[in-house]
Protein backbone atom coordinates (compact mmCIF):
# COMPACT_ATOMS: atom_id res chain seq x y z
CA UNK A 1 0.00 0.00 0.00
CA UNK A 2 2.97 2.19 0.98
CA UNK A 3 6.80 1.59 0.42
CA UNK A 4 7.96 5.56 1.64
CA UNK A 5 7.49 7.92 3.88
CA UNK A 6 5.99 9.93 0.77
CA UNK A 7 3.60 7.22 -0.86
CA UNK A 8 2.36 7.38 3.44
CA UNK A 9 1.47 10.85 3.37
CA UNK A 10 0.16 10.80 -0.13
CA UNK A 11 -2.62 8.41 1.24
CA UNK A 12 -3.55 10.44 4.03
CA UNK A 13 -3.61 13.48 2.24
CA UNK A 14 -5.69 11.23 -0.42
CA UNK A 15 -7.96 10.31 2.46
CA UNK A 16 -7.67 12.59 4.65
CA UNK A 17 -6.72 11.37 7.55
CA UNK A 18 -3.91 10.12 9.53
CA UNK A 19 -1.21 7.61 9.86
CA UNK A 20 -2.94 5.28 11.95
CA UNK A 21 -6.15 5.26 9.72
CA UNK A 22 -3.71 3.94 6.70
CA UNK A 23 -2.35 1.43 9.05
CA UNK A 24 -6.22 0.11 9.67
CA UNK A 25 -6.76 0.56 5.99
CA UNK A 26 -3.64 -1.96 5.21
CA UNK A 27 -4.37 -4.00 7.47
CA UNK A 28 -7.92 -4.53 6.20
CA UNK A 29 -6.01 -5.45 2.90
CA UNK A 30 -3.84 -7.31 3.69
CA UNK A 31 -5.85 -9.39 5.94
CA UNK A 32 -9.13 -8.66 5.86
CA UNK A 33 -9.19 -7.39 9.89
CA UNK A 34 -11.97 -4.83 10.50
CA UNK A 35 -11.10 -1.70 12.99
CA UNK A 36 -12.37 -3.29 15.97
CA UNK A 37 -9.88 -6.19 15.30
CA UNK A 38 -6.72 -4.00 14.56
CA UNK A 39 -7.35 -2.12 17.73
CA UNK A 40 -8.33 -5.42 19.87
CA UNK A 41 -4.53 -6.89 18.74
CA UNK A 42 -3.33 -3.32 19.32
CA UNK A 43 -4.44 -3.14 22.72
CA UNK A 44 -3.01 -7.03 23.64
CA UNK A 45 0.53 -5.23 22.69
CA UNK A 46 0.22 -2.07 24.39
CA UNK A 47 -0.62 -4.20 27.48
CA UNK A 48 2.44 -6.56 27.38
CA UNK A 49 4.32 -2.82 26.77
CA UNK A 50 2.19 -1.35 30.18
CA UNK A 51 3.43 -4.58 32.50
CA UNK A 52 7.16 -4.53 30.24
CA UNK A 53 7.58 -1.04 31.61
CA UNK A 54 6.36 -1.00 35.58
CA UNK A 55 7.42 -4.38 36.45
CA UNK A 56 11.28 -3.58 37.27
CA UNK A 57 10.05 -0.81 39.15
CA UNK A 58 7.82 -2.45 41.02
CA UNK A 59 9.76 -5.61 41.40
CA UNK A 60 13.65 -4.34 40.94
CA UNK A 61 15.36 -8.07 42.64
CA UNK A 62 13.10 -10.26 40.13
CA UNK A 63 14.23 -8.64 37.02
CA UNK A 64 17.65 -8.45 36.76
CA UNK A 65 20.29 -9.53 34.20
CA UNK A 66 23.88 -10.37 34.28
CA UNK A 67 25.11 -6.93 34.46
CA UNK A 68 21.70 -4.74 34.52
CA UNK A 69 19.21 -4.43 37.66
CA UNK A 70 17.30 -2.10 39.80
CA UNK A 71 17.97 1.03 37.78
CA UNK A 72 14.29 1.17 36.66
CA UNK A 73 13.43 1.85 40.43
CA UNK A 74 16.69 4.12 41.11
CA UNK A 75 14.89 6.10 38.33
CA UNK A 76 11.01 6.43 39.63
CA UNK A 77 12.50 7.27 42.75
CA UNK A 78 14.34 9.74 41.49
CA UNK A 79 11.63 11.22 39.18
CA UNK A 80 9.58 11.27 42.56
CA UNK A 81 11.35 13.94 44.21
CA UNK A 82 10.38 16.72 42.10
CA UNK A 83 14.14 18.36 42.09
CA UNK A 84 15.85 17.00 38.86
CA UNK A 85 16.65 18.82 35.67
CA UNK A 86 14.64 17.35 33.16
CA UNK A 87 11.51 17.12 35.45
CA UNK A 88 9.02 14.10 36.87
CA UNK A 89 7.70 13.23 32.97
CA UNK A 90 11.01 12.50 31.58
CA UNK A 91 12.75 10.91 34.37
CA UNK A 92 9.03 8.66 34.66
CA UNK A 93 9.77 8.24 31.15
CA UNK A 94 13.15 6.74 31.60
CA UNK A 95 12.73 4.97 34.38
CA UNK A 96 9.84 2.76 32.49
CA UNK A 97 12.42 2.40 29.35
CA UNK A 98 14.72 0.65 31.74
CA UNK A 99 11.76 -1.35 33.11
CA UNK A 100 11.39 -2.88 29.84
CA UNK A 101 15.25 -3.56 29.16
CA UNK A 102 15.98 -4.90 32.94
CA UNK A 103 12.65 -7.25 32.20
CA UNK A 104 13.82 -8.16 28.62
CA UNK A 105 17.62 -8.79 30.07
CA UNK A 106 15.74 -11.37 32.35
CA UNK A 107 14.22 -13.18 29.93
CA UNK A 108 10.88 -11.72 30.32
CA UNK A 109 7.92 -10.78 28.42
CA UNK A 110 8.29 -8.12 26.19
CA UNK A 111 7.66 -6.38 22.81
CA UNK A 112 10.51 -5.93 20.32
CA UNK A 113 9.84 -2.37 19.02
CA UNK A 114 11.20 -2.84 16.79
CA UNK A 115 13.82 -4.82 18.56
CA UNK A 116 14.62 -6.60 22.14
CA UNK A 117 17.35 -4.37 22.44
CA UNK A 118 15.38 -1.55 22.01
CA UNK A 119 11.78 -2.14 23.22
CA UNK A 120 12.09 -0.19 26.04
CA UNK A 121 11.71 3.41 24.40
CA UNK A 122 8.29 2.70 22.60
CA UNK A 123 6.43 1.69 25.58
CA UNK A 124 8.06 4.51 27.78
CA UNK A 125 7.41 7.43 25.42
CA UNK A 126 3.76 6.23 24.48
CA UNK A 127 2.74 5.15 28.25
CA UNK A 128 4.06 8.63 29.89
CA UNK A 129 3.18 10.96 26.89
CA UNK A 130 -0.62 9.45 27.23
CA UNK A 131 -0.59 9.99 31.11
CA UNK A 132 0.98 13.73 30.36
CA UNK A 133 -2.21 14.41 28.34
CA UNK A 134 -4.76 12.42 29.28
CA UNK A 135 -5.13 10.49 26.33
CA UNK A 136 -8.00 8.05 25.40
CA UNK A 137 -7.15 4.47 24.84
CA UNK A 138 -8.30 4.77 21.56
CA UNK A 139 -5.98 7.69 20.69
CA UNK A 140 -3.16 5.52 21.99
CA UNK A 141 -3.58 2.71 20.05
CA UNK A 142 -3.84 4.50 17.03
CA UNK A 143 -0.41 6.21 17.97
CA UNK A 144 0.83 2.83 17.96
CA UNK A 145 -0.23 1.97 14.94
CA UNK A 146 1.16 5.17 13.40
CA UNK A 147 4.49 3.75 15.00
CA UNK A 148 4.19 0.70 13.01
CA UNK A 149 4.24 2.71 9.76
CA UNK A 150 7.45 4.00 10.54
CA UNK A 151 8.95 1.13 11.80
CA UNK A 152 8.03 -0.98 8.32
CA UNK A 153 8.97 2.13 6.46
CA UNK A 154 12.64 1.65 8.29
CA UNK A 155 12.42 -2.25 7.69
CA UNK A 156 11.95 -1.95 4.20
CA UNK A 157 13.97 0.76 3.10
CA UNK A 158 16.90 0.51 5.49
CA UNK A 159 17.29 -1.92 8.64
CA UNK A 160 16.73 -2.28 12.38
CA UNK A 161 19.03 -4.76 13.25
CA UNK A 162 22.17 -3.34 15.28
CA UNK A 163 23.87 -6.43 13.24
CA UNK A 164 23.42 -4.59 10.17
CA UNK A 165 22.95 -0.94 10.90
CA UNK A 166 24.49 -0.38 14.33
CA UNK A 167 22.73 0.89 17.61
CA UNK A 168 21.10 3.49 14.98
CA UNK A 169 18.93 1.18 13.37
CA UNK A 170 17.45 -0.18 17.14
CA UNK A 171 16.94 2.73 18.96
CA UNK A 172 17.22 5.00 16.43
CA UNK A 173 14.54 3.71 14.93
CA UNK A 174 12.28 2.67 17.95
CA UNK A 175 12.74 6.43 18.71
CA UNK A 176 11.67 7.34 15.53
CA UNK A 177 8.95 5.32 15.92
CA UNK A 178 8.18 7.06 19.27
CA UNK A 179 8.00 10.30 17.79
CA UNK A 180 5.66 9.90 15.43
CA UNK A 181 3.33 7.90 17.93
CA UNK A 182 3.90 10.83 20.47
CA UNK A 183 2.57 13.64 17.30
CA UNK A 184 -0.13 11.84 16.76
CA UNK A 185 -1.07 11.45 20.09
CA UNK A 186 -0.90 15.08 20.79
CA UNK A 187 -3.34 15.79 17.65
CA UNK A 188 -0.01 16.60 15.13
CA UNK A 189 -0.26 16.35 11.84
CA UNK A 190 1.07 12.88 9.10
CA UNK A 191 3.81 15.65 8.04
CA UNK A 192 4.43 16.53 11.59
CA UNK A 193 4.97 12.72 12.44
CA UNK A 194 7.49 11.87 9.90
CA UNK A 195 9.54 15.11 10.72
CA UNK A 196 9.93 14.38 14.05
CA UNK A 197 10.94 10.67 13.13
CA UNK A 198 13.42 12.18 10.01
CA UNK A 199 14.84 14.67 13.53
CA UNK A 200 14.84 11.57 16.28
CA UNK A 201 16.85 9.30 13.42
CA UNK A 202 19.16 12.25 13.10
CA UNK A 203 20.07 12.76 16.62
CA UNK A 204 21.64 9.11 16.69
CA UNK A 205 23.27 9.03 13.52
CA UNK A 206 26.10 6.43 13.59
CA UNK A 207 25.59 5.43 16.56
CA UNK A 208 27.83 1.99 17.23
CA UNK A 209 25.89 -1.13 18.55
CA UNK A 210 28.90 -2.29 21.02
CA UNK A 211 27.18 -4.52 23.71
CA UNK A 212 29.65 -5.78 27.22
CA UNK A 213 29.63 -9.32 26.62
CA UNK A 214 27.72 -9.48 23.39
CA UNK A 215 24.43 -9.27 25.82
CA UNK A 216 21.18 -6.79 25.38
CA UNK A 217 22.32 -5.45 28.43
CA UNK A 218 25.16 -2.37 28.65
CA UNK A 219 24.98 -0.02 26.66
CA UNK A 220 21.43 -1.22 26.03
CA UNK A 221 19.24 0.20 28.93
CA UNK A 222 21.17 3.45 28.85
CA UNK A 223 20.76 3.69 25.57
CA UNK A 224 16.99 2.81 25.78
CA UNK A 225 16.22 5.60 28.34
CA UNK A 226 18.28 8.22 26.29
CA UNK A 227 16.20 7.02 23.36
CA UNK A 228 13.12 8.47 25.26
CA UNK A 229 14.01 11.28 25.99
CA UNK A 230 15.43 11.60 22.16
CA UNK A 231 11.56 10.14 21.05
CA UNK A 232 10.07 13.20 23.63
CA UNK A 233 12.62 16.32 22.24
CA UNK A 234 12.11 15.72 18.41
CA UNK A 235 8.64 15.21 19.13
CA UNK A 236 7.95 18.44 20.81
CA UNK A 237 10.64 19.74 18.14
CA UNK A 238 8.07 18.86 15.40
CA UNK A 239 4.84 19.84 17.15
CA UNK A 240 6.78 23.39 17.95
CA UNK A 241 7.08 24.19 14.01
CA UNK A 242 10.76 23.00 13.47
CA UNK A 243 11.74 20.92 10.76
CA UNK A 244 13.79 18.26 9.98
CA UNK A 245 16.24 19.99 6.75
CA UNK A 246 16.39 16.28 5.76
CA UNK A 247 13.18 15.11 4.56
CA UNK A 248 12.31 10.91 6.70
CA UNK A 249 12.92 9.13 3.35
CA UNK A 250 16.28 10.60 2.62
CA UNK A 251 17.45 10.24 6.67
CA UNK A 252 16.18 6.60 6.23
CA UNK A 253 18.71 5.96 3.41
CA UNK A 254 21.17 8.42 4.88
CA UNK A 255 21.09 5.67 8.30
CA UNK A 256 21.47 2.27 6.23
CA UNK A 257 24.42 3.75 3.94
CA UNK A 258 26.08 5.17 7.50
CA UNK A 259 24.99 1.31 9.21
CA UNK A 260 26.91 -0.39 5.96
CA UNK A 261 29.92 1.73 6.35
CA UNK A 262 30.70 1.05 10.10
CA UNK A 263 33.11 -1.15 10.81
CA UNK A 264 32.36 -5.02 11.31
CA UNK A 265 33.56 -4.62 15.09
CA UNK A 266 31.07 -1.92 15.91
CA UNK A 267 28.29 -3.82 15.03
CA UNK A 268 26.85 -6.26 18.00
CA UNK A 269 29.95 -8.35 17.80
CA UNK A 270 31.36 -7.24 20.83
CA UNK A 271 34.28 -6.84 19.43
CA UNK A 272 34.81 -2.93 19.49
CA UNK A 273 33.65 0.41 21.36
CA UNK A 274 33.06 0.26 25.01
CA UNK A 275 32.58 -4.02 25.00
CA UNK A 276 36.50 -4.00 24.55
CA UNK A 277 37.32 -1.52 27.18
CA UNK A 278 39.21 -3.42 30.50
CA UNK A 279 36.07 -3.19 32.69
CA UNK A 280 33.90 -4.53 30.30
CA UNK A 281 36.51 -7.25 29.41
CA UNK A 282 36.50 -8.04 32.60
CA UNK A 283 33.08 -8.63 33.23
CA UNK A 284 32.18 -10.58 30.14
CA UNK A 285 35.48 -12.79 31.67
CA UNK A 286 33.53 -12.67 35.47
CA UNK A 287 29.89 -13.80 33.52
CA UNK A 288 31.52 -16.69 31.12
CA UNK A 289 33.59 -18.20 34.12
CA UNK A 290 30.08 -17.91 36.57
CA UNK A 291 28.05 -20.00 33.13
Amino acid sequence: MFNTGKELLELTKQFNCNISDILIKKEFEVFELSEEEVLNKTRVIYEIMKTSAQSAISNPDLYKGHIIGGDAKKMSIYASKGNSYCGETLNLAMARAFSTSEVNASMGLICAAPTAGASGILPAAIITGSEKIDADENSILRALLTSAAIGELITKNATVSGAEGGCQAETGTAAAMAAAALVELKGGTPEEALNASSIALKNVLGLVCDPIAGLVESPCAKRNAAGVANAMVSADMSLAGVKSIIPFDEMVETMLRVGRSLPFALKETALGGIAITPTAKKLEKKIFLKE
